[in-house]
């Protein structure tokens, strides 16, 4: 990244309130509206819009219409855009919490399907914020974007994709069975309910069955199944 957009990315989270949007839609499993933001920091909504206009134009945030079918004119929904870069504010214990709440599954016997259906749910959360790209196209930015280095070929309907890294690696060389599973339901709760294009993730080859793990993704186009 060249060094001016990544001053303009610093001069717009140096005001307090950009920042705090900022952290607000960076800890939100979901887009949010101007009114959602407003409501959470106990601000107008005329004060929080041009934050978050600024924020976008400068490509930290990513905007999409509201498609829960509310009546009028459909608001902005926000979020974290897919490519905006790290920016270190992560906090440290995230690896601890990690590594503790997978003890946690593994001591409390979550099952294979517990585990999938987590996954699946924070797949289909992650899907909003990469809408308006085919279904498969979007799911291999979104690992992109996630560290899992995909490499894809397609032939037909049917995308193959290794994986060159994994982000969980640690984690997942100690309880495989959790972490790929988790991987596994991610991603077919990302392909899932796609609109008119439909995938599904017809195989998955994790790290007890292959090395690097590989998938198979089938896109279709019609209406759900």
């Amino acid at each position: 990244m060249s060094r001016e957009p990544r001053l303009d990315l610093l001069k717009a989270l140096g005001d307090d309130t950009r920042y705090a949007i900022y952290l607000e839609l960076s800890r939100s499993d979901t887009a949010l509206s101007t009114a959602d933001v407003a409501e959470t920091l106990a601000l107008h909504v005329n004060t929080v819009r041009p934050h978050l206009e600024r924020m976008r134009n400068v490509g930290l945030l990513a905007v999409c219409p509201d498609s829960r079918g509310a009546v009028g004119r459909p608001q902005k929904l926000y979020s974290i855009a897919a490519d905006a870069p790290g920016l270190g504010l992560e906090p440290p214990l995230m690896s601890m919490l990690s590594r503790m709440l997978l003890q946690v599954a593994v001591d409390s016997g979550a099952q294979r399907d517990e585990v999938l259906d987590a996954g699946r749910r924070a797949g289909t959360n992650l899907s909003r914020r990469h809408q308006g790209k085919c279904c498969t196209e979007a799911l291999i930015s979104a690992l992109e974007q996630l560290g899992f280095d995909p490499a894809a070929a397609t032939e037909a309907e049917t995308t193959s994709v290794a994986f060159g890294n994994c982000p969980f690696s640690e984690l997942a060389e100690d309880e495989p069975q959790v972490i790929c599973s988790l991987h596994q339901g991610m991603m077919e709760g990302f392909a899932s309910d796609w609109g008119d294009a439909n995938a599904d993730v017809t195989v998955f080859n994790d790290l007890s069955s292959l090395t690097p793990c590989t998938a198979e993704i089938v896109e279709t186009v019609g209406p759900a199944s």
